[in-house]
This record gives C-alpha cells, sequence and structure tokens, in this order.
C-alpha cells in the first residue's frame, strides 16, 4: 500500500480515544458522555448476540438501565456458552498481596505482553475496571479461592512478577459465568429481556447504513427468522476453530462476525492467533477437539524434556540431572511463567529438535512433584483437583504418579472485528465486545485477561457507550418484512439452498479437518513467506471443491447439524484466506505471530516497530481481493522495546 492509499484509508478508522492524561481518559469520557434518560431507554431495543461473559453481562447491564434486550443463544442455555472453559483465573490490580500491584503496572504488562500491538487508552480502561469486576463479581456470589484468613486469594500467571489473578479453583469462567448468568436471568424474569436460545445469527441486516436488525436460523426448527432493533451487540467469541483442532467448542465459529464483515464491519489482525502451551497433546485422528489444562498449573509445575535426545525412559526413571528445564534455564527471572507465545514457541523448538516425549515425541513434561514434595499432595489437590481428575480421564495417566504431558494449540484469537474506543465497528450501531473484537490484547493476549476483558466490555463500557450512540441519533421505525429485512433472509436462504444442492462425496469434517491442517502447519505456530504464498493457493483450491463436492444430508426445515456445520466452514475457507494475507503481509515477528525470517540470533521474536506499529483491518471486497486499512498506533506513555523475560 503506498504512503497516499494509506492516508486515504486511515481516515475511515477513528480510534476515537481520548485525549489527556492517559489515567483520566476514562473518566473523562464518562463525564462528558450523551446520556438517555430513563423514560426514554424503554423505547429502545437492543439485540445481543451471544451469552457468554461479554454478552450475559451486557444483556444484563442493559436491561437492568431499562432498555429492552433480546438475547440470543446458540446453545440450549446461557450456562452453556464456551466461557465456562476458562479455568485459570482473572486479572484485577487489587494488590492484596502488597507485592507492588498497581493499575499502571497491569496496564503496563499488558501492554507489553502484547508486544505493543495495542491502543494504550483501551488497555488503560481495562486495567482500571479489572477492580470494579471483582466486586461486582464477589456481590453476586462467586466464589473466588480465599486464604485462610478470608481474603480472597490470588496466583500468578504468565508474563507477570505479582499476584494478581483471582481463580475458583480450576472453573473459574464456569462461576464468572454463573455469576452473569443469574444477573441475566434476574432480567429475563422481570420481562426486561427476551431470551431466543439456539439460534445462530446468519446475517446482519443495516437500513441506511447503520445495523438495524439480524437473520437466524432456529437450528431446531430450521426456520429462518429476522429481528430488529435500534442496535446490535457482537459477543460472539473468537474464530480459533479455523484450525479444526483447538480449545475452543466445537460449536463456537465466525460465522455471526464473518457475515457483519461482509456487510461492511472491517476484520482486524485475523492473524494475530494465540497458541496456549498447556494443553493436552493429539492422541489421534478421531479427536475433534484439543482439551486445555489451566495456565495456572505453571504456578506450581516444572516444565521439562530430558537432556538426551530420543530417550525413551518413564520421567520417574530420568535423574534430576539429565533433566532441562528450558524455560527456567532460558528465562531465569519469570522460569516457567513466562507469557503464553513465549512458552510455546519453546516448547515447539525442543521437540522440533528431537528431544521431545510421550509416543508421538510432541510434548514436553510438566512435573509438580517437587511443589507435592514441598507442600504435600493435598496442597495440590485444593488447588487443581479437578484439573488433574480431567487430565486422567482423558489420558488415562496420573498425574499425582507421574508429570502431565503438555503440548501448543490454538486457544485464543486476538484478531477480531475493528472497534473504536466505543467498541462500536465502523458500522453505526454494530457494537463487537470480548473476543469477537480485536481490540485490548495486541499480538499476545496474557492470560487470566479474557475473562477480565469480557466483563469490563459488558458491566463496565457498554452502558455509556452505547447510550452515547443512542443519544446522539434518531431511529426511523422498521419492519422486519421491509426490503432490508427481506434481501438479507433470501440470501441467507439461498447460501443453504445452495450448500444442500451440492450432494458430493466428501463430508463437512473432512473439508473442515484439511483446512484446519493447511491453516496450521502455515499460519499457525510458526510461519514463513514461502508456505503462506503456497498455502493461500492451497485454500483456494480446497475450497472450490468443498462447494463441488461437499456432501450435506437431511432439508434445512429440520434439526440439521450437518448444515450448520458446513455454513460455518464455508466462512473458515474464506477467514483463511486473509489470514494467510494478513500474516504474509506482516514482515516481523511479533508476539503469538512467529515469522521464522524474523528472528533475534537467540530465536526471539524480531519486531518492526518503523513499519508495522499498526493495527492492520481488512475491508471486504467480494471476488476481488480485500483491502488492507491502518490505524497507527500512537505510544504517549510507554516506549515500545524489545521484550524480555529473562
Amino acid at each position: 500500500m503506498s504512503v497516499a492509499e494509506s492516508q486515504a484509508t486511515s481516515a475511515k478508522l477513528n480510534a476515537k480515544t481520548p485525549s489527556g492524561p492517559l489515567e483520566e481518559r476514562w473518566q473523562k469520557y464518562k463525564d462528558h458522555v450523551s446520556l438517555v434518560n430513563p423514560n426514554n431507554k424503554r423505547k429502545h431495543t437492543i439485540l445481543v448476540v451471544g451469552t457468554g461473559l461479554a454478552g450475559a453481562s451486557a444483556a444484563a447491564s442493559l436491561a437492568e438501565l431499562g432498555y429492552n434486550v433480546k438475547s440470543f443463544c446458540l446453545q440450549d442455555s446461557p450456562r452453556r456458552a464456551h466461557s465456562i472453559a476458562a479455568q485459570g483465573g482473572i486479572n484485577a490490580a487489587k494488590n492484596y498481596q502488597n507485592d507492588g500491584d498497581s493499575i499502571w503496572r497491569l496496564f503496563y504488562d499488558t501492554i507489553k505482553g502484547g508486544d505493543y500491538r495495542s491502543r494504550e487508552g483501551n488497555v488503560h480502561r481495562l486495567a482500571e475496571l479489572s477492580v470494579n469486576i471483582i466486586d461486582q463479581c464477589v456481590a453476586q456470589g462467586v466464589p473466588f479461592a480465599r486464604e485462610y484468613g478470608g481474603m480472597l486469594d490470588n496466583r500468578s500467571f504468565g508474563g507477570a512478577q505479582v499476584k494478581r489473578t483471582f481463580y475458583a479453583r480450576g472453573q473459574t469462567g464456569q462461576q464468572l459465568l454463573l455469576g452473569a448468568y443469574s444477573a441475566l436471568m434476574r432480567q429475563v424474569d422481570a420481562g426486561r429481556v427476551e431470551l431466543y436460545a439456539r439460534r445462530e445469527m446468519l446475517d446482519l441486516v443495516t437500513v441506511k447504513g447503520k445495523a438495524r436488525g439480524i437473520v437466524c436460523r432456529n437450528l431446531i426448527t430450521g426456520e429462518l427468522e429476522s429481528y430488529s432493533g435500534d442496535a446490535v451487540l457482537l459477543t460472539t467469541g473468537g474464530y480459533g476453530n479455523v484450525y479444526f483442532l483447538s480449545t475452543n467448542a466445537k460449536n463456537a465459529n465466525v460465522t455471526a462476525a464473518w457475515r457483519c464483515h461482509k456487510r461492511g464491519a472491517m476484520f482486524a489482525n485475523p492473524c494475530y492467533t494465540q497458541i496456549h502451551p498447556t494443553c493436552i497433546p493429539v492422541s489421534g485422528d478421531y479427536q475433534s477437539k484439543l482439551t486445555l489444562m489451566s495456565e495456572s498449573l505453571r504456578n506450581d509445575g516444572r516444565v521439562w524434556v530430558p537432556k538426551q535426545q530420543g530417550d525413551t525412559r518413564p520421567p520417574q526413571q530420568i535423574p534430576e540431572e539429565e533433566r532441562d528445564y528450558y524455560l527456567e534455564r532460558k528465562y531465569p527471572s519469570f522460569g516457567n511463567l513466562v507469557p503464553r507465545d513465549v512458552a510455546s514457541r519453546n516448547s515447539k523448538e525442543v521437540c522440533d529438535e528431537g528431544f521431545g516425549v510421550g509416543e508421538t515425541r510432541l510434548s514436553v513434561y510438566l512435573d509438580f512433584a517437587q511443589r507435592a514434595q514441598e507442600y504435600g499432595i493435598d496442597y495440590i489437590k485444593d488447588k487443581y483437583g479437578n484439573l488433574f481428575d480431567m487430565y486422567e480421564r482423558i489420558t488415562g495417566e496420573n498425574p499425582y504418579e507421574t508429570p502431565m504431558r503438555i503440548y501448543p494449540a490454538v486457544h485464543y484469537t486476538m484478531g477480531g472485528l475493528w472497534v473504536d474506543y466505543e467498541l462500536m465497528s465502523n458500522i453505526p450501531g454494530l457494537f463487537v465486545l470480548g473476543e469477537a473484537n480485536f481490540s485490548d490484547h495486541g499480538a499476545n493476549r496474557l492470560g487470566a485477561s479474557a475473562l477480565m476483558q469480557g466483563l469490563a466490555d459488558g458491566y463496565f463500557v457498554i452502558p455509556y457507550t452505547l447510550g452515547n450512540y443512542i443519544a446522539n441519533n434518531t431511529f426511523d421505525d422498521v419492519s422486519e418484512t421491509d426490503g432490508d429485512f427481506a434481501d438479507v433472509r433470501n440470501e441467507a436462504e439461498s447460501q443453504l439452498q445452495k450448500l444442500l444442492s451440492i450432494q458430493g462425496d466428501k463430508t463437512v469434517s473432512e473439508y473442515h479437518r484439511e483446512l484446519g491442517l493447511l491453516a496450521w502447519d502455515h499460519i499457525g505456530m510458526s510461519r514463513n513467506a514461502a508456505g503462506l504464498q503456497k498455502v493461500q493457493g492451497q485454500i483456494k483450491q480446497l475450497e472450490e471443491e468443498f462447494w463441488q463436492n461437499v456432501k450435506i444430508p437431511g432439508s434445512p426445515n429440520m434439526l440439521n447439524n450437518n448444515l450448520e456445520m458446513a455454513s460455518r466452514v464455508a466462512d473458515y475457507f474464506e477467514l483463511a484466506k486473509v489470514m494467510a494475507k494478513d500474516a504474509l503481509m506482516r514482515e516481523e515477528s511479533c508476539g503469538g505471530h512467529f515469522r521464522e525470517e524474523y528472528q533475534t540470533p537467540e530465536g526471539e521474536a524480531l519486531r518492526n516497530d518503523e513499519e508495522f506499529n499498526y493495527v492492520a483491518a481488512w475491508e471486504y471486497k467480494g471476488k476481488a481481493d480485500p483491502v488492507m486499512h491502518r490505524e497507527n498506533l500512537d505510544f504517549e506513555f510507554v516506549t515500545p522495546s524489545t521484550r524480555s523475560y529473562k
């Protein structure tokens, strides 16, 4: 892109970040934001798509304020949203341990952990709101772990040298979601939220340039349904399932966000994918997903491999002097608590060099023997018991007796729909919260910050920013049967009919698996220019075959899981091509995006701030190549530097 083009297109991306001292910006925004009086809030209907932490907290908060809310849930109950899978904890700068934590330090750790590829204003707001989230959740009855004296307990997570992570054993996401779910269902009972379960958003409806509605498919009956409102909140999570094998629930998908993208919403930093270092390794082709072992385990577990290549001895027979605790050796300041991208890259490296363990040699040990010897088995059981039970059920191995085997896997996506400071996309009235947006994590998410972002967006940000949008706009009456809605519905129906008409020979899962393998090999943990150029053609060729040869039994007017998955995989093909373009364009190693051509002599990521210190936001252009727009990142309060955890 030329300088002229860059200057012309960047005008489309106005971040709307307030000016002034960093610590005063959010308060300044709240002090001057336009308000909607309580009686007028009742006149407005808000559509909230998704019921995870961001969606449930937003729907409950807006209904409490007086808005009419319609909430759409992919599952049979909001309690089944994928937020329940988050295990380890949620960050907050409470500094209960008096160990040096502060809002500024949480802000700095998050900016640094994201490799200086996120906005200062957004991240500082997130750090500020973190302290409120804990109070909110405690008031809801979330059973956070407590110390002997009754105070809330904390543990450490990667990328930080303080204890700031609040937790509920290894099921923090589930407990936080139950808190948000209870707040949501209170509003459902009060009649201020209408809950629509088993609906999948297939498209966005815009009227006169504003987001005014959605088209959904009833997953039980197959019927297409239209819903109108004055704003749409998208809270549908990330797109990690493009890789087929990931820690995401199989129903988690990108369709809602991608269809908004095709209606004009920019998709930002699509190549920024987080690889989690602590997952149960792949065991066979029969698997459809991977299982996460919480990062919190690295508080007490030590990561190691044998010093001898190809060592097949059981771990108990390998003496201490023949073990390589490679994270402790290479990063003495942080040890096993380096950020996820650093831990993942080093685990892959030792396995690639022949030091991996297990049948596939693609795993490393996570060993709790030392901590158990120091504090006793009961200490481990109290803190991590449900995680150890889960590991044993899946692997058949007792982790109290033999070290866990772990390997990196796709977990979270930092990319997503572009949003400004108000969490609004470039389509007026379309707000994007939680993992579905790109905003707060840069090129790598620090552990325990996804739950923080989802709840901050839903409980504390959107009530102000949505109100500002409502107060400063007028809304014509729209009908769910008018031309705009009818056109979008017809397009959604045509695509479903097109998929069903193919009647080929290969299943949806076969195509999804092949696409996922291409994405993992070339747009996954490690990437290079040759592979990225090659994979774009391979994805296109596989996509063409998919549209000619996929086999989908059944009809559209029924419960049809194959049709659901085919519709989602069709979107994954389109997304994967943009991911490869984005990764090829970014000629640097940054956070979880490791380009083999750009690394230091020590093998660490080599960033290029001079040329790539910006957010890449892609505009959909139909059959033509997408157009990239830049939002330059200006750092006024921190100085980007080479990340070091040594």
